[in-house]
Formats: C-alpha cells, structure tokens, sequence
C-alpha cells in the first residue's frame, strides 16, 4: 500500500506529508482546495507526464516522494525491480520525482536514477488511478482481451503459454522460409558474400586465445633488453662468492651444528635448509632463462603481422576469435542453406504446415476457454450492475475467431458490448456508455477484477459525479468493496462513500503570508459527522442534517460487518 506521500512546491500545496492506511481512505473538501492536485502528485510520481507548469510559482523545482510498503513476495513489483536491477529491502518501495522549473524531471526508486519509462513501469503495478474521464482500459477495445484473460487465471494463462511458445516456433519457421522464398537475384548476391567471407575466416586458420599468446611473446620480444638485465642481475645477487647462496651455506651450516648440539633446534635448520635448495634451483632457472632469451627481430615482425590479421578480422566479424569462429560456423550453415535452398524450402513448408495444425488446435482451445470465463463474467457483471441499479443493462463478450489467422495472443479478437436501455441495440462500450453509467461500469468491473490485478493501490478521482440517491449508495458500496481487495484512495463530494471511509481527510485551502496553501487533516468521528453533514446541505449544518449524517455512519458500519 501506499504508506506516505510527500510533496513539496507542487502547485498550491507548499509542504505537504500525508500518511495513509488500508481499507479505503476518501478525500473530501471544497472545490478548489488541492484535492485533484494531490492525485496529480501520485499520478506524477507513478510515471505520468511532467510539465513546470506544476512547479510552484517563485520555486526551483518540485519534489515528490512515496513510500509503498509492500509485504507480499509475490507482488509483481519484485520481478519488475528485478528486471530493472532495483533492490527492495524489507518490502519498501520508495519512488522520488523531481521537476525543476525547465521541466525537466529527474526520478529515482529506492535512491536509484532511472528513466522515466522504468518509474512508469514501476508505477503501474503500483498504483491504478480512475478519473473521471480516465477509462482507458474499459474505452480501449485493445485492453478487452487482457481483461478477460487475467479474470481466467491459471487456466487461460497455462494454455496461453503452451500457445505462445508453439506460436514463437511458427513465426521462426516462417520468416525463415520468407527469407529463402525472396528473389534469386538477393540470394546469389548474399551467397556470393558470404562464401567470400567464410573463405578468408577458413584461409587465416585461426586457433583460440592465439592473439592473447602471440601479445605476451611480443611483449617478451619489446622487452628483450630489460629482462636480460633483470635476469643477470638476480642470478649475480644469488651466486657467487659472499653473495645470496654463500650467506644463506654459511647460516644453515651454522644451524646444522647448533641442531647437532640440541634437536629443538632441527626445525630451523630445516627451514633455513629448505630456503637454500629452493633459491638454488631458482638460480639455476634463472640461468636457463638467460640462455635461451633472445632478440628475434623477424620474429617479432610475424608477429605484427599476425597480430594486424587478426585485428582486421576483429573489425569485420566480431571483437574477440571466438566471436569470429562463431560467425563462421553461423554463416557456413546459411552457405549450406542457399546452396541447397529447394530442399531447404520443402523441408521448411512441411514443417510450417505441421506446426500450423498444432497451433490451430492450441488456438481453438484457448477460443473455448475464453468463451467459458467469458460467459462466467457476463454472469458475474451482470450480478454487480444488478447491485448498481443497472439491472435492466446488458452486457456481452464478443469474440471475432479465424482459426486461420494467428497472432501473439491467439485467434480471438475481444470486445465488450452493452446495452443501457431496454429495446436498444448492443454497441460497443466505449460508443454508447454515459459518463455515470460508466463509472458504475468500471466500479462493476474494479469489483471483479482488483482480486487479480495486484495492484497495491487503486485511486477514483470523483469517478461517481452525476449520481445520486440509492445509486450513490450502491457506488459507494462497491467501493468499499473493492478496498477489502486492495488499498483505495477515493475522492469524493457523496456523504454516502464518505461515511464508508475506514479514513476520512479533509482537504482545506488557507492564505498564509499572502499565499494560497493546501493542508490535510485526518477527522475524527465528531468531524467525521460536520463534514459529511456539510456535503449533504452546503454551508448550512442544522440539527436534522447533523442527524442525517450520524444515520449514515451508523448504517456504513452496519454495512461493514455484514
């Protein structure tokens, strides 16, 4: 859930921290005292478009944070990090934005810079946010289909998944056999470069790691003089009278007498020994390695040579020999392709055919899978506009199938019909619904589908303007329905979602130092009861609309605990 919200000269609010909880948490206020600015703030925060505009007049810039606490491990958000290579330590998700008066927004998840493409990612298993005139997945035909999927659970998405991977081997196979079908001409001139660039990788016969060999002997060659020196010096300094060996003969000599003399003393002699033998023989290494060190100029320049060969093949075909041998061994098989393309094409076209007969089998399947969740979701639609007063409205999921034609996500194409009133025609959603009639739609639909998404927050901005009366009641019960399933910030001018609020802020505008700004205070049941009092009558609270709203709360917790 979202846990707290921080924002800092953003529009009218100056300095504004704001802690919330589970359940369902209502906005209410005077028009014009910075609620929608708040949900603007979140709506920013998850990734939506920045502008100065919502930079605070006379400020640099401004700054939002908040804080997601996230207990399931589970939750999406955790592969989402993953992908991005955010940590998340102890189930916190803390995204930052900042927008500077330039416009230009600088963002971050859990003190990480990212992009804002990954903050919109983030954000989108984060929060879900519903205005007004923000259905886009109910007005986007397009979303229709993954509604309906995601409602199917592990049944649609297992047979999905088999279609999908059969499906990656169907496109495989065809751009592939696309690919040999192109013009003669394409073909000979790819053969054509090809042979030529397999023949000079085959003709400079190259062998693993042999730059890296051919480099360290360079090196050896570049370096002829300094490592003689070094060797003759270390092998003076270790044979020869009063050097290195002599001194160390005399020390062990002289341990070997006190060991004689006392055997506590063998294992330094010992040691000192060991030191002798080992320097020895190190000298002796020394010595051969200064015999056969020599300077080869025409050595050195094969290597050069080799060296240059091999760095241009580098540049053609990749950056290191493996890459290169690779590429050979790619090329070599599409060479053996073209030469024999007819046999080539056959072999593909039965292949296609054989996977066409499978896929069309997957598709048919998950056809009737979709139409059996479809039909429990009309079912369970209707149940939830039923709730709404939408009773005599008709809801249906047409399918459009070509067992035929295959794309990603199968054969189906989705779209939801209605139709209000009685008598009239079904047409698509987006074409027929009224602004109230939609939003009982969406809450119809939030109702059935918050239990699936995983969404940790779901936010209605003024979603039930336009209703009122047992309708609003309705609306304001679904709501709160849709809370048990996640957490849900609603703002709000009806009493009747403001008396279901498990927590009630009030929103007020104030004029300090000549400037207009925002607060937030969380009501108390005393207040809970003046502020619901005032958005049934305006100003004026009398005793009977004190009572009305009392009635209200009273009828919202017996409401809750059935």
């Amino acid at each position: 859930m979202l846990a707290e919200l921080s924002i800092k000269n953003f529009a009218i609010i100056e300095k504004l921290s704001i802690s919330f909880d589970k359940g369902l948490t209502v906005l209410t206020g005077e028009t014009g005292a910075g609620k929608s600015i708040i949900i603007d703030a979140i709506h920013l925060l998850v990734g939506g478009r920045g502008s100065s505009e919502f930079v605070r007049h006379g400020e640099e810039k401004a700054e939002i944070e908040g804080l997601f606490q996230i207990d399931d491990l589970q939750h999406p958000v955790y592969a989402k990090a993953l992908e991005f290579g955010i940590d998340i330590e102890e189930g916190m998700v803390i995204l930052r934005r900042d927008i500077s008066r330039t416009g230009k927004s600088v963002c971050r998840i859990n003190g990480k810079l990212v992009t804002i493409s990954t903050l919109r990612e983030i954000g989108a298993v984060l929060v879900d946010i519903h205005g007004q005139h923000e259905h886009q997945e109910l007005m986007d035909e397009t979303k229709h289909l993954p509604l309906l999927d995601q409602f199917g659970g592990e049944e649609i998405t297992s047979s999905l998944e088999v279609y999908q991977e059969l499906f990656r081997k169907y496109e495989q196979t065809r751009q592939k056999l696309k690919a040999l079908s192109e013009n003669d001409q394409q073909m000979a001139h790819r053969l054509d470069l090809i042979l030529f660039q397999f023949n000079e990788i085959q003709k400079a016969n190259l062998k693993l790691d042999e730059d890296e060999e051919l480099m360290s002997e360079k090196r050896k060659l570049v370096n002829f003089e300094k490592l003689f020196e070094a060797f003759q010096l270390s092998y003076s300094a270790l044979n020869g009278e009063q050097k290195g060996l002599d001194w160390l003969g005399m020390a062990m000599g002289h341990l070997e007498n006190a060991a004689s003399l006392d055997s506590t003393y063998k294992d330094l002699y010992e040691a000192v020994s060991n030191c002798y033998y080992q320097l020895e023989d190190a000298g002796r290494a020394i010595r051969n390695e200064m015999e056969v060190l020599e300077f080869d100029p025409e050595r050195l320049n094969e290597i050069e040579d080799r060296l240059n060969e091999i760095n241009q093949l580098k540049r053609k075909y990749g950056k290191t020999i493996h890459e290169i041998l690779e590429y050979a061994a790619k090329i070599e098989e599409e060479i053996e392709t073209l030469q024999n393309k007819e046999t080539f094409i056959g072999e593909l076209e039965k292949e296609l055919s054989s996977i066409e007969k499978d896929l069309a089998l997957e598709a048919k399947q998950l056809t009737e899978l979709r139409q059996k969740w479809a039909r429990k979701l009309t079912e369970l639609i209707h149940k939830e506009l039923k709730d709404l007063y939408m009773e005599k409205t008709i809801f249906e999921i047409r399918f459009e199938t070509d067992l035929h034609h295959f794309s990603k996500t199968g054969s189906d194409y989705v779209e939801f019909y209605i139709s209000t009133n009685p008598g009239e025609p079904l047409k698509p959603l987006s074409k027929v619904a009224s602004g109230g009639e939609l939003s009982r739609i969406m809450l119809a639909l939030k109702s059935i589908f918050s239990k699936h998404q995983g969404v940790t927050s779901i936010i209605f901005d003024e979603v039930d303007t336009g209703v009122s009366g047992r309708v609003a009641q309705a609306i304001a019960e679904k709501i709160y329905k849709v809370a048990n399933n996640s957490q849900v910030l609603c703002i709000s001018h009806l009493p009747q979602v403001a008396a279901m609020a498990d927590n009630h802020l009030f929103i007020s505008k104030n004029i300090k130092d000549g400037r207009t700004t925002t607060s937030v205070r969380k009501l108390q049941e005393d207040e809970k009861i003046k502020e619901i009092g005032r958005m049934i009558s305006g100003a004026e609270i009398t005793d009977l609309t004190r009572q009305h709203a009392s009635e209200l709360l009273q009828l919202a917790v017996k409401y809750k605990k059935t």
